[in-house]
């Protein structure tokens, strides 16, 4: 079962700034990916589904499930 959900823009990227700052200088972190795994936190998901290694360190290193 899939649900819409829209998250706060604010609070998303706020989320999001706090990524860039821990995570861009250490690793290159990219924007997009740090948007989308903000997005992920803020809405509270399971499961983070990505085919992308970095953005897959990232969410993981959020606490994300990631599966393979």
């Amino acid at each position: 079962m899939w649900e819409v959900l829209a998250p706060d823009l604010q609070t998303t990227l706020a989320r999001a700034e706090h990524l860039i700052l821990q995570y861009t200088p250490r690793t290159g972190a990219r924007s997009f990916d740090l948007l989308h795994v903000a997005t992920a936190c803020q809405l509270a998901t399971r499961e983070f589904l990505t085919f992308d290694a970095n953005q897959r360190t990232l969410a993981e290193s959020e606490g994300l499930v990631v599966p393979l």
